[in-house]
């Protein structure tokens, strides 16, 4: 019985001390995804402008890499991207082009879910990188 305490004894300490690690790493995981998901979409971006010799309007959004738009004549078969990701919470990257910084903005409103924030709201975008 004293063998057992011990060893539930000691499971809680190794509990103790993990958990407060493992505790917030959720989210700091998420903004590294959300970081190389806009990381493979500007590579995808850029390889739809070499073959179309300008980058996806707003109106035609990061669905022409997926799915070929009219207009885009030299699209590679299979696409860019073999699907559309989503933030990891759950929301849309937004695409604006031109972009406000550079050709195109290309971002994700956080974990809130709305422009602006801070820590884990704050908005990424390709100048985050």
């Amino acid at each position: 019985m004293i063998e057992l305490m011990v060893v539930i004894v000691i499971l809680g300490i190794l509990a103790a001390a993990v958990v407060p690690q493992l505790v917030g790493r959720d989210d700091m995981a998420k903004v590294t995804v959300a970081k190389s998901d806009i990381r493979n979409i500007s590579n995808a971006l850029s390889m739809y402008k070499l073959d179309n010799a300008n980058f996806p309007s707003t109106e035609q959004g990061i669905e022409a890499l997926v799915n070929q738009p009219e207009e885009a004549r030299n699209w590679a078969p299979g696409g860019y991207l073999p699907k559309l990701p989503a933030d990891p919470w759950g929301g849309d990257y937004i695409y604006i082009s031109p972009g406000v910084n550079g050709p195109y903005d290309l971002y994700s409103f956080g974990a809130d879910g709305v422009d602006g924030g801070e820590d884990f709201n704050a908005d990424l975008s390709l100048e985050d990188l």
